[in-house]
């Protein structure tokens, strides 16, 4: 999950490297590194922490940026972040640098083979393997090829990796290769870029190539060559990149993540645009999957990670809703771990924002092992979880670069009531205005989150009162449980404290023993109108900890004056259908999490440990 740029051209190679990195440091912020060759020469420069850190060694001794450069910010698997495993990697004689993102599984007997042949390692990394491999394979080659070097050193490597080197045998060419681990490719006009994500480029050029599995890439200012593996060219896919540098800037905002709470509504209006065809009909981006395809379906298994989960949790519910096909919810690194029963009947939903989350992608290498038929739901053109599927239905959150999910939850809400909405459709589970009702519904959202933002400042003056909180416990039914548990995360994930979700019937089950006096608790309350028997239940839920002490934070519908009286602080939102509701309540949770951290100092785009995209298992 760390981030890497590589470029070759005529700009200050130097200059685009760390910019790319700038863009790309919520993919991991545990150190910094940079190697640039200019007229035969590679210097690197890395540095523990965050990029600010090599920018100042940089800063302060002046080098050539010319030639070409790679560099990379780290997310630690192997090595503690110091200066010494920070990344690139060079071998013995300092003529190759590699960066590297994932993790090398083989790495130790690697190690140990290497030792012996008189190789001297200098980090805990397993990324140094593969700067002393390449080294070796360009010694017994005596031809400099380093892109064949390359091609060498990964049949012998295991894994999950994406690795980027330079040489100073090749002084104009930067060679990648990829298994398992997300490589773009940037193409320029007389220069070429590489990246682990659009954003590092995006504001050189907006034209992509993707590479594939077990693919290798060569770099010069004027040509990009794929291979596979043992050298045979392989056909690419090129693409345009529909959003420009400005939307990956902060725009004014402190952090990436006020402003990316902030754009939800029009991201949920683009995640609807385009969805309904001339007849009426709903139609989805990629669906390779026919109607009849479809309509064998006996099952659905969602998978997925984190805050992905809790959309796949609230997908639950209106798919068996709408379809009536039993539905399950998988953690994605669990899945395949448990000998589920998959068949040709089944269809797996993966939920991923980038799309190369290891543990969802692995669980649908699984799924199609099994013969299951598979679609994505990601917000990455091009990745690799989209691809390897069956089918996919794009968000279009555009770029998030907050390491904590705000916009990219809501628009995989969207998808999730679209593909709902879909099978619905094909499998006549529902008569076409019912479905059109719905999406008229779905249509009014971006503003009725719109409402919630406009009213959202007292949530953050009681975010503030509560930064020497000790835990914040969390309540919900039906759909309102997994708001709750993202509520949960975010205040995990950005406070670093105690929080913990239930689901509100289970209160009795034991849970309750551990309201005391003065705790803070957030209670999702189910729509009046829609689930009158779940309203009444959580209201007795409220008085229950209420009459024990607790501080009740109650989100609630505007209007729903039953619960008033037993809400110590009460947030309103708009009145809307029963399973939509998660699109309006969760966003006060995010505004509530993003402000009680902000009150206790915290980094809400780079939380500590974490990296935004989860590229390793």
């Amino acid at each position: 999950m760390c981030g890497i740029v590589g470029y070759v051209g005529p700009q200050p190679a130097l200059d685009v490297v760390v910019d790319g990195l700038a863009r790309l440091e919520y993919r991991g912020y545990d150190s910094a590194g940079v190697a640039v060759l200019s007229e035969g020469v590679l210097e690197t420069e890395k540095k523990a922490g965050k990029l600010v850190n090599l920018r100042s060694v940089l800063e302060a001794t002046p080098r050539s940026d010319d030639g070409i450069g790679i560099g990379h910010t780290r997310w630690a698997t192997h090595g503690a972040p110091n200066d010494v495993n920070a990344h690139p990697h060079v071998d013995n004689d300092a003529r190759v640098a590699v960066i590297h993102n994932g993790i090398i599984e083989n790495f130790a007997a690697l190690r140990l083979e290497l030792e012996e042949q008189g190789c001297a390692f200098t980090s805990e990394t397993d990324t140094e393997v593969t700067a002393h491999l390449l080294s070796r394979e360009l010694k017994e080659r005596g031809d400099g090829d380093l892109a064949a070097a390359m091609r060498a050193a990964c049949r012998r490597l295991e894994g999950a990796f994406t690795l980027v080197a330079i040489s100073i045998d090749d002084p104009d060419l930067v060679v990648a290769a990829r298994r398992n681990s997300p490589l773009v490719v940037g193409r320029g006009k007389g220069e070429n870029f590489l990246a682990s994500d659009v954003a590092a480029f995006i504001a050189h050029t907006r034209d992509a190539v993707e590479l594939g599995q077990d693919q290798v890439v060569e770099l010069r200012p004027d040509s990009v060559t794929v291979t596979d593996y043992d050298g045979a060219s392989v056909p690419v896919r090129e693409y345009h990149v529909d959003w420009d540098a400005s939307a990956a800037e902060k725009g004014g905002y402190e952090y990436f993540m006020l402003k990316e709470i902030v754009e939800q509504p029009r991201a949920v209006a683009d995640t609807l645009l385009g969805r309904v065809g001339v007849e009426g009909t709903l139609t989805l981006d990629e669906m390779r999957l026919s109607a009849h395809d479809l309509r064998d379906i006996s099952k659905i298994v969602i998978i997925a990670c984190g805050t992905s989960y809790h959309a796949g949790l609230i997908a639950k519910y209106s798919i068996e809703h709408w379809c009536r096909i039993p539905c399950e919810v998988e953690v994605a690194s669990e899945f395949r771990y448990r000998d589920p029963i998959l068949d040709r009947q089944t269809l797996v939903i993966a939920i991923s924002q980038s799309g190369e989350s290891m543990d969802t992608l692995m669980a649908v290498r699984y799924a199609r092992e099994q013969r299951a038929r598979v679609l994505a739901i990601c917000n990455v053109n091009g990745s690799t979880i989209p691809r390897e599927s069956d089918g996919v239905l794009y968000t279009h959150a555009g770029p998030e670069v907050g390491v904590a999910a705000t916009k990219t939850f809501l628009t995989q809400l969207i998808a999730c009531y679209l593909v709902g909405l879909y099978l619905a459709q094909v499998r006549n589970q529902k008569f076409g205005d019912e479905i059109n009702a719905v999406i008229e519904q779905l249509a009014k959202m971006p503003e009725q989150v719109q409402q919630v933002l406009d009213t959202v400042e007292p949530v953050r003056t009681l975010a503030r009162s509560l930064k020497d909180a000790k835990t914040v416990l969390f309540l919900g039914r039906h759909v309102g449980y997994p708001v709750a548990m993202e509520g949960a995360l975010k205040l995990k994930e950005l406070a670093y404290m105690h929080a913990e979700a239930f689901a509100a019937g289970e209160l009795k089950h034991g849970s309750i023993a551990l309201i005391e006096d003065g705790v803070p608790v957030v209670i999702v309350v189910p729509s009046r109108e829609g689930r009158g028997v779940l309203h009444d239940k959580i209201l007795s839920n409220i008085q229950e900890i209420r009459a024990r002490g607790a501080r009740t934070i109650v989100i609630a519908e505007k209007g729903d004056d039953a619960v008033r009286p037993f809400a110590d602080e009460l947030i309103e939102i708009p009145a809307v259908p029963t399973l939509l509701q998660p699109l309006v309540s969760t966003v006060p949770m995010q505004v509530f999490a993003c402000e009680l951290a902000l009150a206790k100092g915290n980094d809400v785009d780079q939380p500590r440990n974490l990296a935004k995209s989860v590229t390793v298992e």
